[in-house]
């Protein structure tokens, strides 16, 4: 094959290389903005699939984001890609701060007072069982909820006024070389008629 890989990933390798870029974080970052704005479809539809990703991505329900955010982006007719985009808000090295937050947010909507997170959050959540880990992911589910809210108001906003921009460039660079390409034609046509 054309771009195969010269050796087989072991899973180390692929684990390491999901947690930390190969290159660097910021031509990665570049990489997902720029699949983003490339993507067809309305500014609606990609901002609003970006924001709810990165919505879904704030709540407990880890290893269903995904699923949250394609089935929320079908209802509101958002788009699916930008919505996988989008979870990627939530990623190992924003987890623990996300939930920590949430637990917080949710801690004082429910109790009313200063509830912190407690010390070892994601080690809890991701490696007890289910039963014992309950009372920690109520708050949460109820603390990502104002969380996500803002945190999607806010992508959406910046996304949508991105694509806006890019497709807005975009048309006119190919009006642009249209019109430079009809001229050549019409001065290549009046060549061959002298």
């Amino acid at each position: 094959m054309l771009f195969k890989q010269r050796g087989e990933q072991g899973r180390w390798q692929r684990l390491k290389l999901s947690l930390w870029p190969r290159v660097s974080w910021r031509r990665s970052a570049l990489y997902y903005l720029k699949r983003m704005l490339r993507l067809s479809g309305t500014p609606y539809a990609i901002a609003m699939g970006t924001a709810i990703g990165a919505a879904a991505s704030v709540t407990p329900f880890f290893g269903f984001h995904f699923i949250i955010t394609f089935a929320i982006a079908w209802v509101l007719r958002a788009n699916m890609i930008a919505g996988a985009i989008g979870t990627f808000a939530g990623n190992p090295l924003t987890f623990p701060v996300i939930w920590a937050s949430t637990y917080e947010i949710g801690h004082f909507i429910l109790e009313g007072g200063n509830g912190e997170a407690p010390a070892r959050l994601p080690d809890l959540v991701l490696h007890q069982p289910f039963g014992q880990i309950l009372p920690l992911i109520k708050p949460m589910v109820i603390g990502s909820i104002p969380l996500g809210l803002i945190l999607g108001a806010v992508v959406y906003l910046i996304v949508y006024k991105a694509v806006c921009a890019y497709q807005q460039e975009r048309r006119e660079r190919l009006t642009s070389l249209r019109d430079r390409t009809s001229a050549r034609n019409l001065m290549a046509e009046s060549g061959q008629n002298t």
